[in-house]
């Protein structure tokens, strides 16, 4: 019969002692006034610790319990120390456990000859052997730490180890006299992190050794040397993190022997949130040269913006502000041309008024500034500033019919620098009407999916009193299914749609019984006009526009295709982008082919056609692969290719890659990089735990 007995209780000798110790027991007797024994199934519950023996001695003159083994403690944080014999006091705390192991967060076990508890702080484990690895009888596991002595700091979660020997499969392989190591389940600890081994055809074979510095609970830096044949790096990443936002700074500086002199980047990304909800963006990118973020593999830019930003957004309410500076690291464009300078700024509010409907007000500024002073687009300074009203109903008829009616009006005030060619101010003037109109038509089939069809008809009209002014900021539209029925399709401001329109278009929509969706949207613009600010390649030049066909599936499984195509009158093809993903346990997979026809206005000489993939694939529980790829079809020669592969068990990571880039330009040198990294489970503050653990065989 098993007995519950509180030893305040029962021996008031050692009271203090023993104020919160619970013991549980097949058998509990009293050996003369001064020993309380214990025996069979024994449990210790003590301040959220608990203990398992099967023979404790508590002796009241020492204040001690001796205990006989098997011992199992686990503490409130998830520590577990197994121990054969063990002296102790009756808080748990302090003691001395012989043949003992401790493991910590379920990934690193220590065994020690003898672990020495100080308080519950403090811990000295003699003769010690850690590792992460699963242990197989007298087999030596694929890594151990063996040290004469290793203190744990419990508060810090450190490990101290004396006279250290690392060994794989019992050889030593290095031998430390002292070193520190972060416990596993710690989230940030000062020390280095996993270094990494980087070869490249243009810098050689070189290490790179993170070192990880924390300056407080809220801010920490990572500093990063790079050594190599040729060149000289440094690396930092500083972050912050305040009560109303956090800033991250990334830079490098590098002595190499690609270029004379350093070379070096920055990058400062930071985001506040300030009073009355708005929020405060500031972003910084510079660099030395137009090669070295490729160079070094830093970042696949080729243009650099930097700017600050203000947003607020309510219910129905918009402000927005926007500073841009512009840097393009391009072969075939300069700074002085782009224009580097851009602001905007924008006020939207949304009312419901009395007579029904929904009125949008909107006012807004934007102004592109260019360094030069030359007459001409190479040398233009725009500023406008502009009002803008649109008053929007929307209606269901009795036959199912849904319906939308919109008029709007907008008023541009223009002033130009640098170009004779337009007035130095001007104003411009645009109302316009529109009327949408949905019939939509469902059934459900035998199997139980639901099929709707919707026909949909947008009529419109809008026109321009004024002079024509320059176009900055709508040069690059293109016909989709987001703007197929809109009655304006440029992505800016400076250019308009005028005249009558119609836009027609049907739409499939399939949703299985499985989850698996599918849509098919055909569409096509008439207009009374020609549209001359579209560019050929965009599908909305001319007065017809090219035929839209998209179309997407999504199934259950984690599988998605989605495609859409432009074709002309002629129906030859103008424009395709397909896309393809599939995701599931064992594979993650992404892959995209575009094609572009040739055209001039979108300074695109020759017709773009090629595809892009990036994979990754679980081969078993222990491998993974992960491939990226892109390649030039009309070119015919890749652009990029890379390869890699991680090898990962419950105590052991190995990732190795290989990648080249290839490059048709004249400031960057094609490069191949071959990289290999691994680390220790157990060890690493912030990381999972490790893979699949490996079976014992007999």
């Amino acid at each position: 019969m098993r007995l519950i007995v509180f030893l305040l209780l029962l021996v008031p000798g050692f009271a203090a002692a023993q104020s919160a110790a619970t013991l549980v027991a097949d058998h509990v007797t009293i050996g003369g006034q001064d020993q309380l024994i214990a025996s069979g199934n024994i449990e210790v519950f003590y301040d959220g610790t608990t203990l398992r023996a099967s023979r404790i001695v508590y002796d009241a003159p020492t204040d001690r319990l001796t205990i006989d083994g098997p011992i199992v403690i686990r503490d409130p944080d998830g520590t577990v120390l197994t121990a054969s014999q063990a002296t102790l006091d009756p808080r748990l705390q302090s003691g001395i456990l012989l043949g003992a192991r401790l493991v910590l967060n379920q990934q690193l076990q220590i065994a020690a000859n003898q672990i020495n508890q100080t308080e519950s702080r403090y811990a000295q484990l003699y003769k010690t052997a850690a590792t992460s690895c699963r242990v197989c009888g007298t087999r030596a596991p694929l890594w151990e730490i063996r040290a004469e002595r290793v203190v744990r700091d419990a508060d810090a979660q450190q490990l101290y180890f004396e006279n250290a020997t690392f060994r794989v499969r019992g050889v030593p392989v290095i031998w430390l006299p002292r070193m520190r190591l972060p416990e596993p389940g710690l989230d940030r600890s000062n020390g280095f992190l996993i270094p990494r081994q980087r070869n490249t055809s243009q810098l050689g074979s070189g290490i790179k050794i993170p070192y990880f510095l924390t300056l407080g609970n809220d801010r920490d830096v990572t500093v990063t040397p790079y050594v190599s044949s040729q060149t000289r790096t440094l690396e930092l990443t500083y972050r912050q993190a305040f009560a109303r936002g956090d800033l991250r700074i990334e830079g490098a500086v590098s002595d190499d022997t690609l270029q004379d002199g350093l070379r070096s980047y920055v990058f400062v990304q930071s985001a506040f949130r300030l009073p009355d909800d708005y929020q405060f963006g500031l972003h910084i990118e510079a660099v030395s040269d137009p090669a070295y973020l490729l160079d070094y593999a830093y970042s696949d830019k080729d243009r650099l913006n930097s700017g600050v930003s203000v947003l607020r957004v309510t219910d129905s309410t918009l402000r927005a502000a926007n500073l841009t500076y512009y840097q393009t690291l391009r072969d075939d464009e300069s700074n002085a041309s782009l224009p580097p300078l851009v602001a905007d700024a924008a006020y939207e509010t949304r009312l419901r008024p009395d007579f029904g409907g929904t009125l949008t007000l909107r006012a807004s500024m934007d102004a592109a500034h260019r360094y030069s002073t030359v007459d001409g687009p190479a040398g233009r300074d725009v500023t406008r500033a502009g009002l803008e009203s649109t008053w929007r109903q929307d209606w269901v008829l009795d036959s199912g019919i849904i319906g939308s009616t919109a008029f709007g009006a907008r008023g541009d005030l223009y002033h130009v620098d640098d170009d004779s060619s337009f007035p130095a101010n001007d104003l411009r003037f645009v109302p316009s009407a529109e009327l949408h109109l949905r019939y939509p038509l469902a059934r459900i089939g035998a199997n139980g999916a639901a099929h709707m069809i919707e026909p949909t008809l947008s009529l419109g009209w809008a026109d321009s009193f004024g002079s024509i002014p320059p176009n900055e900021d709508s040069t690059r539209s293109e016909l989709d299914r987001a703007n197929l029925l809109d009655t304006q399709r440029f992505t800016g401001d400076d250019a308009v749609e005028t005249g009558a329109q119609a836009a027609v278009g049907l739409t499939w929509t399939r949703i299985g019984p499985q989850g698996t969706t599918s849509t098919l949207t055909f569409g096509r613009i008439f207009r009374n006009r020609t549209m001359a600010d579209f560019s050929p390649s965009s599908g909305l030049d001319g007065a017809t526009s090219d035929w839209l066909i998209g179309g997407q599936v999504v199934t259950g499984d984690g599988f998605l295709f989605d495609t859409r195509t432009l074709l002309d009158g002629d129906l030859q093809l103008t424009r395709a982008d397909n896309r393809i993903a599939w995701r599931n346990d064992a594979i993650d997979l992404a892959a995209a082919y575009i094609w572009q026809a040739r055209d001039l206005t979108e300074d695109r000489p020759e017709t773009v056609s090629e595809w892009t993939l990036d994979a990754g694939i679980r081969i078993t529980p222990a491998w993974a692969m992960t491939m990226a790829a892109r390649y030039d079809i009309a070119a015919d020669r890749p652009v990029r290719a890379g390869v890699g592969f991680e090898w990962r068990n419950e105590c052991v990571t190995i990732e190795v890659s290989a990648s080249r880039r290839y490059t048709s330009s004249s400031t960057v040198d094609p490069t191949t990089t071959f990289g290999l990294a691994g680390s220790l489970t157990g060890f690493s503050a912030g990381r999972s735990q490790g893979g699949p653990a490996a079976a014992c065989k007999n």
